[in-house]
């Protein structure tokens, strides 16, 4: 009972994670505006959980522990691409990008570094 249980849990938890950002983006290419988005706040959703992501995996954390993960950043990714169109900012998309692949090498470059992010996106 307690494995259905926990089975069920992970699964629909994924599924979840599946389409949360789904309304948002439905939304925002209905309007053809990202008015009402912070890309603030989405940049420093999109860094929390690819901090969190970089540590699941540096540790060697079980895939079933953070796989929902990769779905909510490329959901997040596309919301970026969409609000950064949007706004006429689509230049900025190779900056961001380039920020957020050097920061995920970065983030092991020593164990401290990894560390400290992890408590700093706490």
């Amino acid at each position: 009972m307690a494995l259905t249980l926990l089975e069920l849990a992970h699964w629909s938890t994924w599924a979840v994670c599946a389409v949360l950002k789904l309304p948002q983006l439905a939304a925002v290419l209905a309007a053809g505006s990202a008015r009402g988005v912070s890309l603030g706040s989405l940049l420093l959703e999109l860094a929390g959980f690819l901090v969190f992501l970089r540590y699941q995996i540096y540790y060697g954390y079980p895939l079933q522990t953070y796989l929902e993960y990769p779905i909510l950043i490329a959901q997040d990714a596309v919301l970026l691409l969409f609000v950064l169109r949007f706004n006429g900012n689509m230049k900025r998309a190779l900056l961001y990008a380039a920020m957020f692949w050097g920061g995920w090498y970065v983030l092991t470059l020593r164990r401290w570094i990894i560390d400290l992010a992890m408590v700093s996106a706490a």
